[in-house]
């Protein structure tokens, strides 16, 4: 395994190409960190995470954040939109709604919390986790 700083994170404005571009930093943070056997379901529910920001969060700010845990690895997206996502059940048809049930599938565990001074929340996952 390379030597790789535990922690990763950024805070900038999401846009439509912003997934594509944190799931490459991710496989190369998991990869390097020799966690390749979680990158495609972490990189699948990020896009969902940042979909969720893109769709639904007025100024679009995120901060995202990798850690690495024993065996596995813990993503966080946060916002400014004090807002709680909620899984939709519905029509499996429907174009939307899904994400969070997405995320629920891919991982090991994931959650929500509203930030400290209540102005916004942290949607969270971890893989490879037991």
């Amino acid at each position: 395994m390379a030597d790789i700083e535990s922690e990763y994170h950024a805070e900038f404005a999401l846009g439509e190409h912003s997934a594509r571009h944190l799931r490459r930093i991710l496989r190369l943070y998991l990869v390097r960190s020799g966690l390749s056997e979680v990158t495609e379901a972490a990189e699948l529910a990020l896009t969902e995470l940042i979909a969720n920001v893109v769709r639904h969060v007025p100024d679009r700010r995120g901060r995202v954040c990798f850690l690495l845990l024993p065996g596995g690895v813990r993503v966080e997206v946060s916002d400014r939109c004090p807002r709680l996502p909620v899984t939709a059940v519905g029509d499996v048809l429907a174009e939307g709604g899904r994400g969070l049930s997405l995320v629920e599938a891919f991982t090991d565990r994931w959650g929500v919390r509203p930030l400290p001074d209540g102005r916004g929340k942290t949607v969270w996952f971890e893989c490879g986790v037991k």
